[in-house]
Order: C-alpha cells, then sequence, then structure tokens
C-alpha cells in the first residue's frame, strides 16, 4: 500500500509505555468534570456511600458514578448498559474513572437512589457558572418539552376512557349472551363446548367490569381526574401531531441565549405550558442573580410574548 498513510502494526511493541493522559487533551472537557467533581462535598450534598462499610465488599466511591453521569449527560447517553460498555472501551471514561467499570445495575441504581442529590449538583454548577460570569443575563429562552413514561397509554385512566371501556365491556357482555342463546338451540358436542368458552369470556369481562368500577372510585379521589397505574406521577398529554397524545412529562427549561447553558428547569405533569413561564422566569432570574429592577421584561409580558395560549 504505497503511496499511503500507513498505520502502526498491532503487534509492534513500545519501548517505554504511553500515559492514558497523554489521549486526553488539556482542552477537554473530561478534565473540567474531574475537577468540579473532586471539589464537591459529596457528603454535605446527600450522596449515599461517602462513608465505606467496616465489612463486605468495597464499594464505588459516589464521585466515581458521578462523573460517569455526567459525562453520560454531555454525550447524550441515558442507558446504564450503554455507560458500562463505554467505561471499557472510550479512553476520556478510562481517564476519569481511572478504568474503573461499574455494572450498570450499579450506575442504574447510584441515579435512582441519588436523585436529589444529583439536583444539588446541579444547583452548584448554577452557582459555579454565576461566579464565573458565564450567564450573559441579557436573554434567557424557556420552553418545555414532553418526555415520554414508562406508562403505557392503555395504563392510563380517565373519567371518558373508563366509561367507554364499560360500554364496549356491556356490548361484548350482550353479544356473548346472545350467543349462548343461539348454541342453546344447537343440542351438540360443539354447541357445548362452545358454550362454555363463551361463559369463561363472560366472567373475565365481568371482573373487568368491577375493575372499571373500581377505578371510577379513584378516579373521583384523584385531583386531576387521572389515574396512572404503572407511573402514578404521569399524566396524560396531547402533542403536536394529531392523535398523538402521550403519558409523560412537561419538562420547562430555561436557557442562556450566549452560553446555551441550562438556568433552571423543572419537572410538571401538567400538559399544558399556560402557567408556567412566570414561574419559570422567577427561577431563571433568581438563578442568574438577576433582581427585579435590572429585568428589562415583567413577567405579564414575558407570558403575552412567548406564551402561544396568550398571544
Amino acid at each position: 500500500m504505497k503511496r499511503f498513510v500507513e498505520g502502526e502494526d498491532r503487534r509492534q511493541a513500545v519501548l517505554l509505555p504511553e500515559y492514558l493522559d497523554d489521549y486526553v487533551a488539556d482542552d477537554n472537557p473530561v478534565r473540567v468534570v474531574d475537577v468540579f467533581v473532586d471539589e464537591l462535598d459529596l457528603h454535605d450534598l446527600g450522596f449515599d456511600g461517602t462513608t465505606p462499610a467496616a465489612t463486605g465488599r468495597p464499594s464505588y466511591h459516589p464521585s466515581v458514578l458521578l462523573k460517569i453521569y455526567i459525562y453520560g449527560y454531555l454525550n447524550r447517553i441515558q442507558s446504564s448498559r450503554r455507560l458500562e460498555r463505554e467505561t471499557q472501551r472510550n479512553i476520556e471514561l478510562m481517564w476519569l474513572t481511572g478504568r474503573l467499570s461499574p455494572d450498570f445495575k450499579t450506575i442504574a441504581d447510584f441515579r435512582h437512589d441519588n436523585g436529589k442529590a444529583i439536583r444539588n449538583v446541579c444547583r452548584q454548577f448554577i452557582v459555579l457558572c454565576r461566579n464565573l460570569d458565564l450567564f450573559s443575563k441579557s436573554i434567557v429562552a424557556i420552553d418545555g418539552s414532553k418526555f415520554k413514561a414508562v406508562n403505557n397509554r392503555d395504563r392510563n385512566f380517565t373519567s371518558g376512557k373508563v366509561r367507554a371501556r364499560m360500554q364496549q365491556i356491556d356490548e361484548s357482555i350482550a353479544r356473548y349472551l346472545a350467543a349462548m342463546e343461539t348454541a342453546d338451540r344447537t343440542q351438540s358436542d360443539v354447541a357445548e363446548a362452545r358454550t362454555s368458552r363463551i361463559s369463561d369470556k363472560i366472567t373475565k369481562l365481568r371482573q373487568q367490569m368491577q375493575d372499571l368500577k373500581a377505578m371510577e372510585q379513584r378516579l373521583r379521589e384523584s385531583p386531576d381526574g387521572q389515574v396512572s397505574v404503572t407511573d402514578p406521577d404521569a399524566r396524560s398529554m396531547a402533542t403536536s401531531g394529531w392523535g398523538t397524545g402521550m403519558v409523560g412529562y412537561n419538562v420547562q427549561t430555561a436557557v442562556d441565549d450566549t452560553s446555551h447553558l441550562i438556568v433552571a428547569h423543572e419537572v410538571t405533569n401538567v400538559g399544558n405550558d399556560c402557567n408556567q413561564l412566570t414561574k419559570m422566569a422567577g427561577q431563571a432570574r433568581a438563578a442568574t442573580g438577576i433582581g427585579k429592577s435590572d429585568c428589562c421584561c415583567r413577567p405579564g409580558l414575558l407570558q403575552e410574548r412567548g406564551n402561544p395560549a396568550m398571544r
């Protein structure tokens, strides 16, 4: 392969071993992540496992798992299984964790058990950005995004859904009863087997009817008239497409227009943005350190300009 750039032989030995630090540039963002996490007091922030147990298998320090979590956030790697694979092949993560490779369940449990502490880390990062004057304090963009929950649409109930389902069951029971009468007029083994199957179906439908009546009672006790079985906090929300509603959350985010850093965020289960803009504007103002006298726009004016429902 002459006249081409040729690579090195895979079996070529080196006299002096190379350092892992040589593969990470001085301006690589992982160096900022490493310094930022090392300077945090994880115990005061509320992380579990900062004090090792006297017995048992040694555990990973929360700082290692936090670095993996932040790296996944920066590189859009949400799956704990993918993060586990990246720790085994990604040079940046090898440098960041010291070649440690926690399994996916350890990473997932860390995120699940330390949600409040991770939010405290986000606040610390916002304070750091404010101290470094990374916020332009001129324009903050606020918008909401729909995120799908693990709750299936069939596992989300409203009064309309329950009434429609009960009507379908009543029609199905009436249809099966008519089929049983027809089968009773026919004296044969096939008719008897068919009658037995129909009877079992009617029993199941009646049980479903009882479950729906119990769900009706839960809906009366629910403040917003919705019940999600798998994810109780998730709610049914309309999206931009016709008939493409989803069960999920409405995430409100405020972003600085110059640095594109997230100034404030909040997860809600309200399907519209009508009453979210003023509250998020207040949170963004508090995060950036801008007082009311420094703000050039009133919340009402922001709502009138930025909220499609107010146009």
